[in-house]
């Protein structure tokens, strides 16, 4: 694996720890799909630093748990604006 890759995987995983950062805000901040996210944690980091790699899964699990709920809430954000905003 080139080095830059390695590299990448570890600050992600670094980000995604400290911010407790979601797959879509870390795929944000650097610039790559969320499908790289994806892969630079689960499949990469493994074999660089398996530690790091658990501990990153773990806050995207709680973020994966938590995700219908933010769901839900955006939602409701939205027709609680939409609704004020009408004009009769």
């Amino acid at each position: 694996m080139k080095g830059y890759i390695e590299e990448r995987a570890v600050d992600i995983a670094n980000y995604i720890i400290s911010n407790n950062a979601t797959v879509r805000q870390t795929a944000k901040q650097f610039s790559i799909s969320k499908s790289t996210v994806h892969k630079d944690v689960t499949e990469r980091l493994v074999n660089i630093n398996p530690a790091l790699a658990k501990q990153a899964r773990k806050v995207l699990d709680i973020n994966k748990s938590e995700r219908h709920i933010r769901g839900g809430m955006a939602t409701k954000e939205k027709y609680l604006h939409q609704n004020f905003n009408k004009s009769y």
